[in-house]
C-alpha cells in the first residue's frame, strides 16, 4: 500500500506555519511498511483542494491510502469535507449524534455552542466518525472502491491523537505486514555531485533498497529504504548496500544511525579521552553552540572564544599584529595561531579555529566572500584547510562550522 498526504490550510503556505503533521504521519506509516509517495500542501481555496484530491485518487488508481489534515473546523474556509464529498460524488449531512456531542462539550465548559460549530457535525455519507479526544473537530474514515481515506483535524496534538487511536488499528489490520527498514548514511566533506558520482554506480544496481540523496549545508545524506518478507530480510538488504557504500565513501561517512556530527564528535572525544576548545571569528559562536546542544558536552568541551575583532585575536589568542598586517586576519597563518592560542588558553588537548569572510561585504581582490581558513592544533602539530564556500552569509557560516567539526572528527580518528 502506498500513501499520499494532503495538508490543508492557507496558513501553511506562509512563512509563519510549518506542516509538521506529515512528518509524524510518515514515521508512523513507515513503521507499518506503508511508503508515502507524495505530500502536498494546499490552501483553503476550494478549486485547488478539489484538484489535489482528484490527483491523489486519480484514474490510475491513485494512492491506496489518502490522508487529509486540516479544514475540519467551524468556519467558512474549512472546506475539506465538502471538497472530498464532491470528488467522491457523495452527499454531506448533519450527524445529530455528533452535534449532540459538540453541544455537550460546550455545556461542560459552561458555554452555549455557537451555531457555526454545527459545521463540525457535517459528515460525508458512508464515513465512520472518528472521535477527537483532544478537540472539537472529529475525524472521518472512508472506504471507497478499495481505497482508504482519513480526514484528520489540523492541530498537531489533535491529528496525532485521532490517528493513533482510530487510524493505526485499522491500518494494522489492512496492511499485509511488509516490513520497511530504513538507514541514513551521513557524509561530510563532499558535495552532492561528488557523493553521487561515487555512490550511484553502487546503489543503482539495487531496486530494493531504494536510495534517495539529500543535501544540506556541509552534509549529504543517503537514505536507504528496503522491504522484505520479514524485518530481518529487509535489514539484511539495507546492511548489504550500506556496507558497500561505506567502503566506497570511506571516512567521509560519519554516521549511519541518525547521529548528528556534534554527537559523533562528542562520542569520539570521550572515547579518546580528549578535550576541545574553539576560537571562532566569522562563525560567531556557531560551533560552540552546536557542540553544547549535546547533553554531557561539558565532559569534553572546555570553552570557546568568539574572537571577532582583530584586537580579540591579538589580546586573547596572541596573534601577532604583524601577522594580521602582513597576512591578514583571514589567512592560514592567523588560523594556525588562533588554534594554538585557544588550545593554550584553555589547556585543551585540541584547538579548533575558524576565520573567514562571510559577506556580503569585507572581501578584497585576493580574498573573496566565502573564503575561510580552518585549523586544528594538538600536541602533534597542526592542520590547516583553505575553503571557498558558496552561498549567502548564513550558508557560508553554517558550512564553515560543519567543516570545522568534521576536521576535528577526522583528526581524532587518526589518534
Amino acid at each position: 500500500m502506498f500513501a499520499e498526504i494532503i495538508a490543508v490550510g492557507s496558513e501553511l503556505l506562509t512563512p509563519f506555519r510549518l506542516d509538521t503533521n506529515s512528518l509524524m504521519l510518515t514515521d508512523r506509516l513507515n513503521r507499518l511498511g506503508i511508503e508515502v509517495r507524495r505530500k502536498v500542501v494546499v490552501g483553503d481555496d476550494r478549486e485547488s483542494l478539489d484538484k489535489a484530491i482528484r490527483c491523489a485518487l486519480g484514474a490510475d488508481g491513485g494512492a491506496g491510502l489518502l490522508i487529509l489534515m486540516g479544514g475540519l473546523g467551524p468556519t467558512e474556509d474549512d472546506r475539506t469535507r465538502e471538497s472530498l464529498a464532491s470528488v467522491l460524488g457523495r452527499r454531506v449531512y448533519l450527524d445529530e449524534s455528533v452535534a449532540t456531542g459538540l453541544r455537550e462539550r460546550f455545556r461542560r465548559r459552561g458555554m452555549e455552542m455557537p451555531e457555526i460549530n454545527l459545521r463540525q457535525a457535517m459528515v460525508v455519507d458512508g464515513a465512520v466518525v472518528l472521535e477527537n479526544p483532544k478537540g472539537s473537530a472529529p475525524g472521518l474514515w472512508i472506504e471507497d472502491g478499495g481505497r482508504y481515506i482519513a480526514l484528520l483535524p489540523g492541530p498537531p496534538h489533535e491529528a496525532e491523537a485521532v490517528f493513533e487511536r482510530h487510524c493505526l488499528p485499522r491500518l494494522d489490520r489492512l496492511v499485509p505486514g511488509v516490513p520497511l527498514v530504513t538507514r541514513v548514511l551521513k557524509i561530510a566533506g563532499m558535495f552532492e555531485s561528488q557523493v553521487d558520482q561515487v555512490a550511484a554506480p553502487i546503489y543503482r544496481r539495487y531496486e530494493n533498497p531504494v536510495t534517495t540523496i539529500l543535501a544540506s549545508p556541509g552534509e549529504i545524506e543517503l537514505h536507504l529504504r528496503a522491504t522484505g518478507a520479514s524485518e530481518e530480510e529487509a535489514r539484511e538488504r539495507v546492511d548489504e548496500l550500506a556496507g558497500k557504500l561505506k567502503a566506497a565513501l570511506g571516512d567521509k561517512v560519519f554516521s549511519e544511525n541518525g547521529e548528528s556530527l556534534p554527537e559523533v564528535l562528542g562520542r569520539l572525544l570521550l572515547m579518546k579521552h580528549k578535550t576541545l576548545a574553539v576560537a571562532e571569528s566569522c562563525t560567531g559562536g556557531m560551533v560552540g553552540e552546536r557542540i553544547t546542544r549535546i547533553p554531557g558536552s561539558s565532559a569534553y568541551f572546555l570553552g570557546s572564544l568568539v574572537s571577532y575583532s582583530n584586537e580579540a585575536k591579538v589580546n586573547w589568542l596572541e596573534v601577532p599584529r604583524k601577522v594580521i598586517e602582513t597576512d591578514g586576519a583571514v589567512s592560514a597563518e592567523t588560523a594556525r595561531i588562533m588554534a594554538e592560542g585557544v588550545r593554550r588558553r584553555f589547556a585543551s588537548d585540541i584547538g579548533l579555529s575558524i576565520t573567514g569572510i562571510a559577506g556580503p561585504g569585507g572581501s578584497g581582490t585576493d580574498k573573496p566572500v566565502g573564503l575561510v581558513y580552518l585549523a586544528v592544533a594538538d600536541e602533534n602539530g597542526h592542520r590547516i584547510s583553505e575553503r571557498q564556500f558558496p552561498g549567502d552569509r548564513q550558508l557560508v557560516r553554517s558550512q564553515a562550522a560543519q567543516v570545522g567539526l568534521d576536521m576535528v572528527r577526522r583528526r581524532l580518528m587518526q589518534i
